[in-house]
């Protein structure tokens, strides 16, 4: 098996001529089969395509064991380095997917502060007639390249009934303009603005100590 980063994938994704390369999605079940004509399942079938694309081309990789869990694959044995998190959208649309739940998402970082450095590889695809779809766009991005703002709260998040759920994304990444975070500094300082007005200051500050704390014990340097 070969060792690859998350770079050296996105390479080699960019070399295939997407232009003239269509999926299918297609259900066989006691000798009938039909096409699925929706593009809600377009991600999973790609993230399974993906792994079929890792077998191809001997590149090491594996899953925890719940498939809920984050990332969606390790490309080292050391599983606290090359993390990799796939997602996808539909491209005549703005990016609307979930990049993490947030509580979940600030819970891990806290203790696992090498998750913060996760690569996020993104498919933009169009959705055709009779099952086919075609990719049209892919990007490798840190999670504040595609992390994004609101008027309400510093980070993008999924609000229903005051309760958060999900991280959601900017459109900015889809267009290459300027993103609302350049750096780490500034993604996690969105989570602490955003965790003071969701919970309380003494919450905030508990959380921001907390992965601090074990930013400094795993790299040995103040973050």
């Amino acid at each position: 098996m070969l060792f690859k980063t998350a770079q050296d994938i996105y390479n080699e994704l960019k070399t295939i001529n997407w232009g003239t390369t269509y999926g299918k999605i297609v259900c066989s079940l006691n000798n009938i089969s039909t096409n699925i004509d929706s593009s809600d399942i377009i991600g999973t079938v790609l993230q399974n395509w993906l792994k079929a694309f890792f077998g191809e081309s001997q590149t090491y990789y594996n899953e925890p064991q719940n498939s809920q869990e984050f990332p969606d694959f390790f490309l080292s044995t050391d599983r606290t380095k090359h993390l990799l998190e796939i997602k996808s959208f539909n491209f005549l649309r703005s990016p609307a997917f979930d990049i993490a739940n947030f509580l979940s998402y600030c819970d891990n970082i806290s203790k696992y502060p090498y998750k913060l450095y996760a690569d996020y590889l993104i498919f933009a695809y169009i959705p055709l007639q009779n099952g086919f779809f075609q990719i049209k766009e892919i990007w490798l991005k840190k999670i504040w390249d595609i992390a994004g703002s609101s008027q309400k709260y510093p980070l993008k998040v999924q609000e229903k009934r005051s309760q958060i759920y999900n991280i959601r994304p900017n459109s900015n990444f889809k267009h290459n303009k300027i993103t609302p975070f350049q750096t780490e500094q500034d993604f996690i300082n969105a989570i602490y603005q955003t965790l003071i007005q969701y919970q309380s200051q003494q919450q905030a500050d508990r959380w921001l100590n907390t992965f601090k704390y074990n930013y400094y014990s795993h790299y040995n340097i103040q973050f």
